[in-house]
């Protein structure tokens, strides 16, 4: 192995000839900063403060939404930005969440360390899914974000699952196979811009085991992770534990190319294909109930289901916006099959290219959290200003217009829709235009339905 000579090794590095990323452990501090104790409790402790104050108010504060700091703080900053995050860092948020803090405590105190039940660990990501498709649901039958009451009993019911799986189960269980979203944060952090891995010639050499096990410097990985064999981000929350831990220094913390995972996954799985079909639906229905034509759809809901009642006509709806994208990903394997793709079953084919989607659909959560931000955001610093007794006076909460909004929404959904497009051509490894042509069309059908909703003025939310 050749290492530079550079203060800072930020020339590549050779191992057996082929050239490494670069790594951000290469850089003294940050190395010293991640191996410290300071790592990464001083971020899970001022997380584990704001939550608290957050979970307070939202339960005992007003419960005008658009005046109360829980509301604020947690549907108009930390949902629109959480996309953010998993794009530029992975899932890091996982390793601050004050959940994962406070399973951590609970284990180390009272918990049990049993192993993770068997139905767990195999159902765990559909369980993951359904959670996330039951909490959105939610949200619009009895309107949780416009309620501060409602989201602090989610938050509080979530606190219950915690410290229930905490005490009787070892690492983070509930983050793994239970956390709504777990999924989510998954299926984003497979596009994100950086990774941690191993060396593998470093590894395969090693006897400890220490980045899975643990060392008296560090637990073993809260996520189960061996870094050996690791060849995903959708499972580490970079909370450095296998670098305090590692004996050989063998970890490497790298930017990487953007979605660049997402071409290459060695183990594709039907469940989280499946879930970025149903979040590009969600996203749909998201939008649609913010827009003019929602109550014309519920109209015409109502005329085939004979009632009016809400919960029933929205649910429709709601299976249906979740279908759309289901059903066109299958056809398209089918049709894919049909015209002769590199891939000759249709299930295949719905698993492989069901990751090309995710891209678009990060673009679409973006674009859609960008409006809340932008149109809302001012109201974060209001409510800031009153929960420390300023005398604030209370103006528009936006930043800027909604049709300047558009104009960045359009751009972000075009940028998601190059990115599903090139990473559909990398999985059909890089295959003839005939025959990438049905995923080429559904990427762009998929994109012109976002960029057509999101081409009509919506409604606040808070």
């Amino acid at each position: 192995m050749a290492i530079p000579s550079n203060k800072y090794n930020t020339e590549k590095i050779q191992v057996d000839g082929a050239k490494q990323p670069f790594n951000l452990l290469s850089i003294p501090t940050i190395k010293k900063f991640i191996q410290s104790r300071w790592y990464p409790g001083i971020f899970q402790w001022a997380a584990f403060v704001v939550f608290s104050v957050i979970v307070y108010e939202l339960v005992a504060g007003t419960v005008d939404p658009t005046r109360n700091i829980g509301t604020s703080l947690t549907w108009v900053l930390w949902w629109p930005l959480v996309p953010v995050f998993f794009v530029l860092i992975g899932r890091f948020w996982c390793a601050i969440c004050p959940f994962g803090k406070l399973s951590d405590i609970i284990r180390k105190t009272i918990g049990s360390e049993r192993p993770t039940p068997r139905f767990l660990r195999k159902y765990g990501l559909w369980i993951i899914d359904l959670f996330f498709i039951a909490i959105t649901y939610s949200d619009h039958i009895w309107g949780i974000v416009e309620s501060p009451r409602g989201s602090g009993y989610l938050l509080l019911l979530l606190v219950t699952m915690v410290v229930g799986t905490s005490v009787f189960y070892e690492r983070r269980t509930f983050c793994k196979t239970l956390c709504f979203l777990g999924g989510l944060s998954g299926n984003y952090s497979r596009s994100g811009a950086l990774e941690l891995r191993g060396t593998p010639d470093i590894c395969k050499t090693c006897k400890t085991q220490s980045c899975f096990k643990g060392s008296d410097k560090a637990e073993g990985c809260p996520m189960f992770q061996f870094v050996r064999t690791m060849d995903s981000s959708a499972d580490c929350n970079l909370c450095g534990n296998c670098v305090k831990s590692c004996p050989n220094n063998s970890i490497r913390i790298s930017p990487r190319v953007p979605t660049s995972e997402l071409w290459g996954t060695k183990n594709p799985k039907i469940e989280h294909s499946f879930l970025a079909a149903v979040i590009m639906g969600i996203v749909f229905v998201q939008n649609i109930t913010m827009i003019s034509i929602w109550q014309d759809i519920l109209k015409a809901i109502s005329f085939v289901t004979g009632t009016e009642n809400y919960t029933i006509n929205f649910t429709v709806a709601y299976i249906i916006s979740m279908l759309i994208p289901i059903l066109l990903l299958l056809g398209t394997a089918k049709l894919a099959v049909l015209t002769g793709g590199s891939i000759s079953k249709v299930k295949q084919n719905f698993v492989r290219f069901g990751y090309a989607i995710i891209p678009l659909d990060l673009a679409g959560h973006l674009a859609h959290n960008l409006f809340h931000i932008i149109t809302e955001g001012r109201a974060v610093w209001y409510n800031s200003a009153a929960l420390f007794g300023a005398n604030v006076t209370r103006g528009d909460l936006a930043f800027a217009s909604a049709s300047s909004v558009q104009i960045l929404q359009y751009i972000i959904i075009v940028i998601g829709m190059v990115g599903s497009l090139y990473t559909a051509y990398r999985i059909g490894n890089k295959g003839t235009f005939k025959a990438l042509m049905p995923y080429y069309t559904l990427m762009i059908l998929l994109a012109v339905m976002n960029i057509y909703l999101f081409s009509m003025p919506m409604m606040h939310r808070v």
